[in-house]
């Protein structure tokens, strides 16, 4: 292994000047373990005094990186940036590896001689410094290795010497494996809470998306942590999913919870403007760029600077509009219509689509760089069927809401017309249920939504898959049930007093019970 050898164990007590010497150096690095801010800036103030007070040149400190399982410089004292880069080593590799995995020191007596030595960092390619010598000793931490401390030294008497300052190097890598330790606690604890204050804010924040998206289902929590995780970045996102599911809100909410929530929001139905209109619509005109353009126009791309940018309906923009809308995403960039004037975009592009792009592309009736281009981030959102654990919070939502505008007093939503809400399998989805919901209240005069307050659709168990209208004794057969329920709700399950209250008898009361296998214990605990 050419004259590279372990070095001894056994104490040699130097001169007394030398014992000085090293003193006056360990009391300036404790004074630098004591007052640095990082261990980057502690450890290069330690390589700096070694340097300086001792003659050791290219002090560098390797620390063992627990993701990847290398060796990675953490400081090297008058190495450049570019070298650090090079000096990685796997543990067990050259000299450094092989002091990490045996936990023993190494002395070489002459860098160029040493078949081990690889010279990585390209920083030992001169005479002078091959002939330099070099020491590395471990850095434990208990009984564990976690990096290496090495120099580069010219020696006269290189063995008295080498001894000495190897023990001298020992000590300084127990006071930088105390630091180490340290500073690694502190970034662990650091990390942690980091993650937990984001957790926390994760929660505040759906705690308070009642006014944003309404779920608790497995399948809107998904949404709600997607929608989180990409909010504040710059990220395009294409919002996919059936028509009524909520898209816009949706795009609404990752603007308010962006950094650009400041910024404009701005929205571009792209299937409700012909193609001429929407290119002068997105990118703006010059006066006189066509006919009929008597002044200059500012288009959506310049109104919603500084802010995101909702493109609803994508996949309806025509070709021409594709090819334009490309360059913009890639080159942030365009121009008015009619103009010269090289423009740049600073926004946040969300778009939104509910048909199948991959079967849009396949046809040709939409380009593949465009569709790479705005699936950068998909979001899939479910519809209201494959939720249904949603639907009676969405319905109360919409009947708070409209009760309110409407200046109604209507309290709850009946058991029956609850059945109802939750068998039918809603093909507009939530903006569906919110229409219907607008329409109960509308026509309800009374404290609460029953089932004859719903659209003929949702009013049997057949509507789920005919448009048949109600029979008359189905409507019947809901509205006594109803009755029957609200009764005892009011009566807390006390079917005496039910009867009395429909002014009924109770073998009725009793007879339309047990037909109807209505639970009166269900209800002791009233409305």
């Amino acid at each position: 292994m050419g004259h590279m050898k372990k070095a001894k164990n056994t104490m040699d007590t130097g001169s007394y000047d030398v014992e000085q010497d090293n003193l006056a150096c360990l009391y300036e690095i404790t004074k630098h373990l004591a007052s640095a801010r990082s261990l980057q800036q502690c450890l290069e103030n330690i390589m700096a005094t070694l340097d300086k007070e001792k003659g050791m040149h290219s002090g560098t400190v390797t620390i063992v990186n627990p993701s990847t399982g290398e060796l990675e410089i953490e400081v090297a004292h008058g190495i450049s940036a570019e070298a650090r880069k090079r000096g990685r080593y796997k543990v067990g590799e050259g000299i450094t590896g092989k002091v990490v995995v045996t936990g023993e020191p190494i002395l070489v007596p002459q860098i160029g001689e040493e078949p081990l030595f690889l010279n990585r960092t390209r920083t030992r390619g001169d005479e002078k410094k091959r002939k330099s010598s070099f020491i590395c000793v471990p850095i434990k931490a208990g009984n564990q290795c976690i990096g290496a401390l090495s120099i580069d030294r010219t020696y006269h008497n290189f063995g008295v010497q080498a001894e000495e300052d190897l023990r001298f190097l020992t000590v300084v890598s127990g006071l930088i494996a105390q630091t180490v330790q340290r500073v690694q606690a502190v970034n662990e604890e650091k990390e942690l809470l980091r993650r937990e204050n984001s957790q926390l804010r994760r929660e505040l924040s759906s705690k308070n998306r009642i006014e944003e998206i309404i779920g608790n289902s497995s399948r809107m929590q998904e949404v709600f942590d997607m929608v989180h995780r990409v909010a504040d970045s710059n990220a395009t996102v294409l919002l996919r999913g059936e028509s009524g599911t909520g898209k816009t809100m949706v795009a609404r909410t990752l603007h308010a919870h962006s950094v650009r929530s400041k910024g404009p929001f701005v929205v571009v139905n792209c299937a409700a403007l012909p193609e001429s209109l929407l290119e002068s619509e997105l990118f703006g005109h010059e006066k006189g760029a066509f006919t009929g353009a008597i002044a200059r126009k500012i288009g959506r791309f310049e109104q919603a600077q500084g802010g995101t940018l909702f493109l609803d309906e994508i996949s309806e923009v025509s070709p021409a509009v594709q090819v334009k809308l490309l360059n913009v995403i890639q080159e942030r960039t365009f121009q008015r219509l009619g103009g010269t004037e090289v423009l740049k975009t600073d926004i946040r592009l969300v778009a939104a689509t509910n048909r199948d792009l991959e079967a849009e592309v396949q046809e040709g009736r939409f380009r593949e760089d465009l569709y790479y281009r705005l699936n950068v981030f998909p979001l899939y959102l479910p519809p209201l069927r494959e939720r249904r654990t949603d639907i009676l919070l969405l319905a109360e939502y919409f009947l708070e809401k409209y009760a309110k505008e409407n200046r109604k007093k209507i309290e709850r939503i009946s058991t029956s017309a609850i059945d109802l809400l939750m068998q039918y399998h809603w093909p507009g989805n939530v903006r569906e249920l919110q229409n219907c919901m607008e329409r109960a209240v509308l026509i309800c005069d009374d404290n609460s939504i029953t089932a004859l307050h719903l659209p003929p659709t949702l009013q049997s168990s057949e509507s789920v898959r005919s448009d048949r209208p109600l029979s008359l004794a189905t409507a019947v057969e809901n509205f006594e049930r109803e009755l029957i329920i609200d009764a005892l709700k009011k009566n807390r399950g006390n079917q005496t007093r039910a009867a009395k209250y429909l002014d009924t008898s109770l073998r009725i009361i009793n007879y339309k019970i047990h037909t109807y296998q209505i639970d009166p214990k269900k209800y002791k605990a009233g409305p």
